[in-house]
């Protein structure tokens, strides 16, 4: 009777060893599979990929996460930090399509009508990043509208400013949407002249798009533009303000001459951009321009057709 028991557990602690072995055979081959180490990667709540020591590419799973705490929280702080950590990666071409496709473009853009600055400042951002997929766009051009009101009526130089505006730049690389500013072209010449040197810089950008689009030119020179903007075309202003304005110009008057040779040419009321363009000041102004002391600047007036 107790040789029986003897030989159970014998055959009990045979069993264990052996699947003991087997677990750390099985182990040890994980780990030298493929000539590494193989590492597991915990799982990282939605809170804690918020987190500003967070560096790594979000997968799937990950953004799914995010985007699910973006839309149950109300803490302002968390929020900010979602949005900072979804536009970070939204910089990588796969993600942007992940973010997509998982229903995240409305998630961020919800968030532009925040009445918290920093949070709309964030969600621009992350859209700004987004935009660059082009079939992201299709989604993104339903804000196009409130950006452009923000952008018009928000505080003049203020981080959303840029950032909208910004996102606006982005939006007009192509043709495909830039009607959808045509209503808004004399507030950007506006805040233009009314802005600083990286609020300049910014519009210019984006007027630049909209010249090279020869359906835009009568819209431009529509509008409605204070006599103060032929101040950019002064001596002393910054070089990447003027060679951005005489670029405007360029585009401009190289498309207006294209349709000069249509059968028909629009009037322009006074006070437009038309009427300064092609007023005595702003000739003056060209002439003076030939001697200016900048190489790419006097190269640059030389390759404007004549007004």
């Amino acid at each position: 009777m107790g040789g029986a028991r003897d030989v159970g557990w014998v055959a009990a602690g045979l069993v264990l060893a052996a699947g003991a072995c087997y677990c750390f055979y099985k182990l040890t081959r994980g780990r030298r599979r493929g000539g590494r180490r193989l590492r597991l990667r915990p799982s990282r709540s939605a809170e804690d990929l918020t987190s500003g020591s967070y560096d790594d590419t979000l997968n799937a799973e990950q953004v799914q996460k995010l985007l699910y705490l973006l839309e149950s929280t109300e803490d302002p702080v968390i929020i900010e930090r979602a949005l900072v950590t979804l536009g970070n990666n939204a910089a990588f071409s796969a993600n942007q399509i992940v973010i997509r496709e998982l229903g995240g473009i409305p998630i961020v853009g919800s968030k532009i009508n925040n009445p918290n600055q920093s949070i709309k400042e964030k969600a621009l951002n992350a859209l700004n990043n987004l935009s660059v997929n082009v079939e992201n766009q299709i989604k993104i051009k339903v804000y196009i509208s409130q950006v452009c009101e923000d952008v018009i009526s928000g505080p003049l130089n203020s981080a959303v400013q840029l950032a909208g505006l910004r996102l606006l730049t982005n939006m007009t690389v192509t043709n495909d949407h830039q009607d959808m500013l045509s209503s808004y072209i004399t507030d950007l010449f506006h805040v233009l002249v009314t802005g600083n040197g990286s609020t300049k810089v910014q519009v210019l950008k984006l007027l630049l798009n909209l010249s090279e689009n020869p359906a835009m030119t009568d819209r431009l020179l529509d509008a409605q533009v204070d006599s103060s903007f032929l101040s950019l075309l002064d001596g002393h202003v910054p070089k990447e303000i003027l060679l951005r304005v005489l670029t405007l110009l360029q585009n401009i008057t190289n498309c207006l001459n294209e349709e000069r040779h249509l059968a028909t040419q629009p009037t322009f009321p006074a006070g437009s951009l038309f009427s300064l363009l092609y007023g005595k000041e702003c000739a003056q102004k060209m002439k003076a321009l030939v001697h200016h002391h900048d190489a790419d600047v006097k190269e640059k007036v030389t390759m404007i057709p004549e007004f």
